[in-house]
């Protein structure tokens, strides 16, 4: 069984959960890549555009899925190769369609099942989806956010005891939405295609 990974910050085990303080610092929060290269591609472009200190992924990164059709410029090798050379900037959980043998060929650790981030006075419980969700949510405390994939379709929601926030999915989005990302700096939260045009802003201050 694989359980850690040589990169340039050293042996890293793979599976544990991630926890992170991210005040000042810009994060492009993005999901469900799918293999999709032009997609990634594209991402990138945005990740240099918007000058963002790190990259979140919140998983399925290589491979389609048995339930979606191949999408658009389907080359999970090309994906291999644009990331790896920005692992010193990638954080991710890992995904429903993301396996040990994804991780024998990307250089940053994937195999995390939930992140905690601390940002600006809120707790981030970051995950796939596939496990907690917006229907199946952790234990969390008002204040608390949920943030994750899976679904495909962009999310701000206010509940009770948590805010749930989901990026969508760059390939494969759902429900006539957008391809794209989220950027959050400073507790504010900008939902943008693909294109860098905001679609939603959300400040939680």
């Amino acid at each position: 069984m694989l359980n850690q990974v040589q990169n340039d910050r050293g042996l890293i085990l793979l599976g544990q959960p991630i926890f992170l303080r991210i005040q000042n610092m810009k994060f492009l929060i993005a999901s469900d890549i799918h293999g999709a290269a032009s997609y990634c591609h594209k991402l990138l472009e945005r990740f240099n555009a918007e000058n963002a200190d790190r990259l979140f992924l919140l998983g399925d990164i290589l491979y389609h899925g048995p339930r979606n059709n191949l999408p658009e410029g389907y080359n999970p090798k090309e994906v291999i190769s644009m990331l790896n050379p920005l692992k010193e900037k990638i954080f991710c959980v890992r995904g429903n369609c993301d396996t040990e043998v994804d991780q024998m060929v990307l250089e940053f650790p994937i195999l995390a099942d939930y992140a905690i981030l601390e940002n600006a006075g809120h707790i981030i419980y970051a995950t796939h989806g596939h496990i907690y969700g917006e229907k199946n949510p952790p234990m969390l405390h008002k204040g608390d956010i949920l943030l994750n994939g899976h679904t495909h379709i962009p999310a701000f929601k206010e509940y009770q005891n948590f805010t749930y926030i989901n990026p969508g999915s760059v390939s494969i989005p759902k429900e006539k939405s957008h391809h794209g990302y989220i950027l959050l700096e400073n507790n504010i939260w900008l939902w943008k295609d693909l294109d860098g045009k905001t679609v939603r802003k959300e400040n939680l201050n």
